[in-house]
Order: C-alpha cells, then sequence, then structure tokens
C-alpha cells in the first residue's frame, strides 16, 4: 500500500486513528486539561511562526542529522513517553521500540508504560531513554534506576512538571478509570471497534507493569485521572535532582522546563540537557506554549535543549529547531500512527516527517539544520 498517497500528513493519521479507537482511548490519547486551551495555544503559536522563502539558490540536498549528548541521529527528533501506550494500541512499547531502533532514533518509555523495563529490553536499540515520575521512596528510586540499567536504558529523564494529577475533564466525562474496567458503556464502544477489541483480547487489559512490584495495597479513592503511581511519587526539588544526578552514570535530562530562571540550578548540579514541554497541554491549562518560551530558554543557558508539545510536521520540527531546540519529541504523534496503521505507522510518520522536512528545506534553501535561517513571525490565520 502506498502509505504517502492514502495518508500524506499527520492529520491524515489522526482521523484515521479516531474511527479505530474507542471513544475513551481517544479521549485518553488526545485530551488537553480543562478547556484544553493549552492544547490550542501549543498549535497556534507554532502556527504563528514561519521563515522567508528563498530563490535562486540552486539544487539543495537536504542533510537533517543532528548530533545530542555525543550521540549522532541521521533526523533531529524521537518519539516521547505516554503513560499506559498499551491502552492505545496492542504491543504499544514494543512496536515503537522497535520502529525507533530501527531509524536510529531516541525512544522513551514511561514509568507509567504498559510494559516493563524487563519486557522492553529485547526490544530496545542504542538510544533508549527511560523516564522517571519521581519515586518518594529511596528503595523503589534506586531500584527503578537498576532496573531501567539492566533493561538497557542509557538516558534517564527526570518530569518534573506533574507535581499532582491534572483534571483532564475530557477523559474524566469518557469514563476511564485507572486501572480501565470496562464497564457496559465502555464495552458499547469498545464492541464498535474490532480490530482494536481483537488485539486487546489477545493481549489483555493493560496495567502499568512497571510498578506491579512496588505495590503492595489497594488503590481506593484517587481520582479518575490519577493512578497507582501517585501513590509512589513525590514533588521533586533540587536535592531530589542531586540525588539522581549522583546516582546515575549517564546522560540525565528534566523535563518540563518552562521558565529561564529554572535553567542556571540545573546547569549547576550538572544536568546534561533540558526539555521544554508544557506536558502537551495535558497538566496545566493556563500555560504559555512551549514555543513560546523556548527562545527565552535558549537565551539563558548552553545546555542542549529537547523540545515538545504541538509539533505535528517537518515544518513543525524546523520551527523549534530555528528557535533553539536541538532536538524534537512526538508522543501523541506517534500513537497517532499506531493506532492508525499498526505496526506499519510508525515507520510512515518517521518517512512522513522526513520528507516534510526535505521539502521545507528546499523552500527556505537550507542544506543543513544550521542553515536554518531566522524564524518571522506570521499574521494570525482566521
Amino acid at each position: 500500500m502506498d502509505f504517502h498517497s492514502r495518508y500524506p500528513g499527520l492529520s491524515d493519521l489522526k482521523w484515521r486513528a479516531k474511527r479505530r479507537l474507542p471513544k475513551f482511548v481517544w479521549d485518553f490519547l488526545d485530551s488537553g486539561t480543562g478547556t484544553e486551551a493549552t492544547k490550542l495555544r501549543n498549535r497556534a503559536a507554532l502556527d504563528r511562526i514561519g521563515f522567508a522563502p528563498s530563490i535562486l539558490h540552486g539544487a539543495i540536498e537536504p542533510d537533517i542529522s543532528t548530533t545530542l549528548l555525543g550521540q549522532t541521529y541521521p533526523q533531529p527528533f524521537g518519539v516521547s513517553p505516554i503513560g499506559m501506550s498499551g491502552l492505545i494500541w496492542p504491543d504499544a512499547e514494543t512496536l515503537l521500540a522497535q520502529s525507533a531502533a530501527r531509524a536510529g532514533m531516541p525512544y522513551c518509555m514511561s514509568t507509567v508504560a504498559s510494559a516493563s523495563p524487563e519486557d522492553i529490553a529485547p526490544h530496545l536499540g542504542p538510544n533508549a531513554w527511560f523516564q522517571l515520575y519521581p519515586p518518594k521512596a529511596e528503595d523503589i528510586r534506586r531500584d527503578l534506576l537498576d532496573r531501567a540499567r539492566a533493561a538497557g536504558f542509557t538516558t534517564l529523564v527526570l518530569t518534573v512538571d506533574v507535581p499532582v494529577a491534572s483534571r483532564r475533564e475530557r477523559q474524566t466525562r469518557s469514563g476511564l478509570t485507572q486501572p480501565p474496567r470496562l464497564t457496559p458503556r465502555l464495552l458499547t464502544q469498545v464492541g464498535m471497534r474490532p480490530v482494536w477489541a481483537a488485539g486487546m483480547a489477545r493481549k489483555g487489559m493493560p496495567r502499568m507493569r512497571t510498578l506491579d512490584k512496588y505495590i503492595t495495597g489497594a488503590q481506593a479513592n484517587l481520582p479518575p485521572t490519577a493512578h497507582i503511581g501517585y501513590i509512589l511519587r513525590t514533588s521533586p526539588d533540587l536535592d531530589y535532582v542531586r540525588w539522581l544526578r549522583d546516582h546515575w552514570d549517564g546522560p540525565f535530562i528534566l523535563k518540563g522546563i518552562m521558565r529561564p530562571e529554572d535553567t542556571a540550578p540545573l546547569e549547576q548540579i550538572g544536568v546534561d540537557a533540558l526539555w521544554v514541554s508544557n506536558h502537551a497541554g495535558r497538566q496545566f491549562d493556563g500555560s504559555l506554549s512551549s514555543i513560546e518560551v523556548l527562545p527565552a530558554i535558549r537565551a539563558a543557558t548552553s545546555l542542549p535543549l529537547i523540545f515538545d508539545s504541538g509539533v505535528e510536521s517537518g515544518l513543525d520540527i524546523l520551527r523549534a529547531l530555528a528557535l533553539g531546540a536541538d532536538f524534537v519529541m512526538l508522543g501523541r504523534g506517534f500513537h497517532f500512527a499506531l493506532a492508525a496503521l499498526g505496526a506499519d505507522g510508525p515507520p510512515h510518520l518517521i518517512d512522513l516527517l522526513t520528507k516534510d522536512m526535505h521539502a521545507n528545506m528546499g523552500q527556505i534553501g537550507a542544506h543543513t539544520l544550521q542553515d536554518l535561517p531566522s524564524p518571522i513571525e506570521l499574521p494570525l490565520v482566521r
């Protein structure tokens, strides 16, 4: 099948994913929090960033390779973590890890994934990142780091922007709970999505397997958008970051940076890179867009910057790189691709994003990512 003819953009994959997923699963993947204004701001702010087209520059054969934390990548993007990926598509973590390994890109797995580090170990490439939601208990913390190392994860990513459970009202209205329970209402939705249902029947309803060994009691009285991880989790401070820096001997990234003034203390501790992100609008509905704060954070630090939130195209990747990011990660996009096309989805999205980057670099006359011109502000499209 010629996927580029049928699904030439991420919007096409998103449309097909919505048609293949039960509504409660779609709402889990697609929703933000509150009125979802931050999610909308992420998209609107990216659309305001443009470039002046270039002419008479001769043939362009773009090179989109880049270097991050001592590793050279054939493309400047990778796979962001999403909790409970296996709810979105059966074997999601395995399929994403395999696709990333084949493409030579980073795959970042969540602490609250539906696979454990041990499950995913045979499928990891050399650029495997482990995203940590910060456990309060030091023994659990140590054990998680040991398990991540043993499984083959080389880079640690601490997420710092989830001190409490967000409300995610659309997700709550959908009827999804954690762990997922198939009520008659949800079973009706499942019956309308036979491919998804068949996959779940084969694999069973997902749970947060990484945390299985640490759970000794029931998770009663949790809000519907929280989960068992919140029982174990704490809100980290700088001392917590220092502890992790001392106990992790590989690259160490902090995810969730939105203020320039937060960069200097993290440089002093020895963090290796910062991840500019507003959690794709899923955590706080009163946030600036991630792309709005990126230039100021770039001016405040010499550390490598990773970017996410709202990215839907190769052009969006170029926008972030031109404003100071060194690397870009996509979470929802890769899961839309999985839900749309199964195992064929992530490779198609990688190819789609690559081709889109090449086409747009030809328009602006950039042979390499270092040649990207300064962006310009575009008027609002009404």
